[in-house]
């Protein structure tokens, strides 16, 4: 209860910048919260995917592996899709490849979409903390000038520490949203690699055994 206290009087003796600075901090962790757990399940459906369809390419299985992408929204999915779909058209290797690596770049987007708002709103949590005690000194200084040169000293210290309050609320919302940005960015940065990985695996799986340019005759495709 001590503690609950502590935090209510903190709180409430910031001044009204706690309140912006409270909400831009539950919008964080409500934007980290929601791409966490996107890139979990992206991660997750990634590694099924992968697992499914690579034995399904070096058994030359395209008919099955062309079923499976079409009915999963997984990453991984979509990349032999647009490869085997691609084969189709065109068996030259340069072509399958190019076709891969524009689904790689079309699902960057979609894993780090809104991550960057959390440096974002770490960087105004500071910012408001330090207008609010901005803001809290001057209204201090201009109470002080008015009062008794008994009192200043004692209504200087405590106006200074209540403005203070806000800036170390700020800091306080800022320092989480910073760490959470790095690990997501990270957590990204680790599915998109492990994607060209499982691309290039695919690649190699479509066009081994075929000569040259990887010919591959349509009858492989239904």
């Amino acid at each position: 209860m001590d503690i609950y206290t502590s935090i209510t009087t903190f709180f409430q003796s910031g001044g009204a910048f706690m309140y912006p600075i409270a909400l831009v901090l539950a919008i964080g962790m409500a934007i980290a919260i929601e791409r966490w757990y996107f890139l979990v399940k992206s991660l997750n459906s990634n590694q099924k995917a992968y697992t499914d369809l690579l034995p399904m390419l070096r058994s030359r299985n395209y008919g099955q592996a062309l079923e499976y992408a079409s009915n999963s929204r997984s990453a991984i999915a979509r990349i032999v899709l647009a490869a085997v779909e691609t084969m189709q058209a065109s068996p030259r290797r340069d072509d399958i490849q190019s076709a891969m690596q524009e689904g790689i770049l079309e699902t960057v987007p979609r894993l780090s979409k809104r991550t960057n708002y959390l440096s974002i709103l770490a960087n105004i949590s500071t910012l408001l903390g330090l207008l609010g005690t901005i803001i809290g000194l001057i209204a201090a200084f201009t109470a002080v000038a008015h009062a008794d040169p008994t009192e200043k000293a004692s209504l200087l210290s405590s106006s200074i520490s209540v403005a203070m309050n806000t800036t170390a609320f700020g800091l306080i919302s800022a320092i989480p949203l910073l760490l959470i940005h790095s690990v997501l960015q990270n957590k990204t940065v680790a599915i998109v690699d492990s994607i060209e990985m499982a691309g290039v695996k695919f690649l190699n799986a479509i066009v081994k055994g075929h000569p040259g340019t990887a010919a591959v005759r349509a009858s492989d495709v239904r």
